[in-house]
Formats: C-alpha cells, sequence, structure tokens
C-alpha cells in the first residue's frame, strides 16, 4: 500500500502532520522556523493555500489546510521540497550550528535510503492528511494542534506558544495570518 498522501477531495479543509527524517530536533531555532512561515506565506500568495491552523514542533509540524487554486498535494510537494532546500542551505552555512555535521549526516543517510531523492532527505516521506468531514473532527483537530506544547511541556497555555495559531484563537495576533475555523464551524 502507498504511504504517498493523498488528498481526496480538493474542496474539504485537511489535517497534515509532516516530521523530520529521523525526528531531528531541527526546529529549535528561530531562523528554521521562519523559513517554514515564509515558505507558508508564498503557497498563501501565490498557490492559493488557505491556512487555518498550525503548530511548528521541532521536529514536527501539524496544519489545517485547504485551498482555492493549486491541488493540494501539489502545494505540499513544492512547500516541502523548497523548504528541504533552503533548511539545508541555511544549516550548512550557519557555522554556529553545533548540530551542523549530524543533522547533514543523518540527512545524508535517508537521502540515500530514498530512491526518490538526490543524496539528501530532510522531510519524511509521508503527511498523513485527515479530510476534515464534520465539525466534531476539526474541532478535535484543532485542540490536538494547539494543545501539543502544552503535552510537550514546552508551554502551560497553549496561547504561549509563538509558533501556534492558538494565539490567533484567542484573540492575539499570530506570526503568520490565517482563517479561523470557528465561523465556519456555525
Amino acid at each position: 500500500m502507498s504511504r504517498k498522501y493523498k488528498f481526496n477531495d480538493q474542496d474539504q479543509l485537511y489535517f497534515i502532520s509532516f516530521t523530520v527524517v529521523y525526528w531531528i530536533d531541527l526546529f529549535t531555532r528561530n531562523i528554521y522556523r521562519d523559513t517554514l512561515l515564509d515558505s507558508w506565506r508564498f503557497c498563501m500568495d501565490k498557490k492559493g493555500m488557505e491556512l487555518y491552523a498550525w503548530c511548528i514542533m521541532t521536529n514536527h509540524v501539524h496544519m489545517i489546510i485547504g485551498s482555492h487554486q493549486d491541488k493540494l498535494e501539489n502545494i505540499m510537494q513544492q512547500m516541502k521540497m523548497h523548504t528541504s532546500i533552503k533548511l539545508r542551505e541555511q544549516i550548512m552555512s550557519n557555522m554556529k550550528e553545533s548540530r551542523r555535521e549530524w543533522m547533514i549526516e543523518l540527512m545524508q543517510r535517508a537521502g540515500r535510503k530514498n530512491s526518490n531523492n538526490n543524496e539528501f532527505q530532510l522531510w519524511q516521506q509521508n503527511n498523513h492528511p485527515i479530510e476534515l468531514i464534520t465539525p466534531a473532527i476539526m474541532h478535535q483537530k484543532l485542540d490536538y494542534i494547539h494543545d501539543n506544547p502544552v503535552k510537550a511541556g514546552i508551554v502551560e497555555r497553549p496561547e504561549d506558544y509563538l509558533y501556534s495559531s492558538a494565539r490567533d484563537y484567542y484573540g492575539i495576533k499570530g506570526l503568520i495570518q490565517i482563517e479561523l475555523l470557528d465561523p465556519i464551524l456555525e
């Protein structure tokens, strides 16, 4: 059975997760997290990606997305490819990155093991898309995303985590423009 992610209905919203190879804690530095945010802004502006919720953890990402333009699988493929290249460049050029050699070695090892790559792999292949077909599923995934940093012991309250859309849902301006789910669910 294919592990490749599938977005069956382009008119639906999806919960997706994607992870750094070997669960490397790449996103402990703001520069790497900000690269993801920049990529998402581009995808929203140029590809029609709709962003409803998100959270960047140290080694994985959760999002609720939709699209009014490009196909979701194309957006995800292009976003992951772009961020993989950009993040690799940032890691390699950051002489202050104490984990640089270790991370690059693991990403090269993952790339050599995967015939879909050319000697380097930053993201695991799958995204685990879940179609959000009911308000109950939507709310469960929204809570799951925003509770992730709390359950990890990073913050006490979801709205305190800077790299998450929980702030927007608590009336605090977040780092990236999102569309709130609450009006959709009513």
